[in-house]
């Protein structure tokens, strides 16, 4: 049973995507944003192939339940914990994904290097097993922080089992001396934890015996665990030291629907039936007549300024931060 789904990021991602259209930001600001876009575009990218494959393999299991994108903060610590996978056996298997477009190698001593393809070289980054390990140690708290099932007296806790898991498309260069059994690929996802548990030896399996749980107990457990999560919201004006500009005083001077004298229409049937609505890449002019889209050009009366569109319900004004100048551009007829 999959208990907890993977958190929605398109709101951050609208966020961002937005605080890339405002004005005044600098090149290496605007390069730092899109940046940030691709990084968590990447990371919802494994997320979400991990996430199909745990899906598929243990959806409907009776044995098992599922719990996706599960983040922590406990006595100061924070894990984010990408998938966890928790057995009536009480074994646990922690899969923390990592996205890599160009390959993964993996040196004697246990150093991840990931691949620049802009610099035709191999760069180091944090190992994420031992994040992975470090995750496990807060999610350990997680669990004593919930009431857990006894056995003669004895308060039970799962074991841990640790994988990183890449998608099934990246090149894995790896080490004959270093262990990496653990860093494995999206579509082995099922086949490695059922091999870990064909290969825990016998004193391993008489103690997970003895912490088999009921199913219900074991939904219990996970429900009571995804109550601990705390989701974050990330204030991306601040991370990227950005405000909002003081929207200057819109200057009405007329109620006519736009400060020009010439009528916008539609360029496909120069019918006047249009609205202004927002797309992929900005505001445009939509007919109602014929249903084609129209550009918006704006100008402001100075040729070293650049106008921008701002909506105000459903009135748009043409405005200017270096003149200080706000007019009524436009108003949608009420829908």
């Amino acid at each position: 049973m999959i208990i907890k789904n993977t958190d929605n990021k398109a709101d951050a991602l609208g966020t961002l995507e937005q605080l890339l259209q405002q004005q005044g930001i600098t090149p290496a600001k605007h390069k730092a944003i899109e940046r940030e876009i691709i990084i968590l575009r990447a990371g919802i990218k494994g997320e979400q192939e991990a996430a199909y494959q745990i899906d598929f393999a243990f959806k409907d299991s009776t044995h098992s339940v599922v719990i996706h994108d599960l983040r922590l903060e406990i006595k100061g610590r924070v894990a984010q914990i990408d998938h966890l996978l928790l057995g009536r056996s009480l074994v646990a298997f922690v899969l923390e994904t990592k996205h890599f477009n160009s390959g993964l190698k993996i040196n004697d001593n246990g150093e991840f290097l990931r691949w620049n393809n802009y610099q035709k070289t191999y760069e180091g980054m944090p190992s994420p097993l031992e994040q992975n390990e470090r995750h496990i140690a807060v999610l350990k708290d997680a669990f004593g922080m919930i009431d857990m099932p006894t056995r003669l007296g004895i308060r039970l806790m799962p074991s841990f089992n640790s994988f990183v898991v890449i998608s099934a498309a990246s090149r894995i260069e790896r080490s004959a001396k270093f262990d990496s059994k653990q860093v494995i690929k999206a579509d082995t996802i099922k086949t490695n934890i059922m091999q870990k548990m064909e290969k825990m030896g016998v004193m391993d399996t008489l103690g997970n015996a003895a912490r088999f749980v009921s199913y219900e107990t074991l939904e219990d457990i996970a429900r009571k665990l995804c109550a601990l999560h705390t989701p974050i919201a990330i204030d991306y004006k601040a991370k990227f030291s950005l405000s909002d500009a003081p929207q200057p005083t819109p200057v009405i001077s007329s109620a006519s629907t736009e400060t020009t004298d010439k009528q916008p229409v539609c360029r496909n049937c120069n019918s006047a039936n249009i609205g202004i609505q927002y797309g992929k890449f900005g505001y445009y002019f939509k007919c109602m007549d014929c249903d084609g889209n129209t550009p918006i050009k704006i100008a402001c009366e100075k040729e070293s300024c650049k106008a921008r569109i701002r909506k105000d319900g459903n009135r748009f004004y043409r405005e200017c931060s270096v003149c200080n100048s706000s007019d009524l551009f436009f108003t949608n007829s009420p829908v």
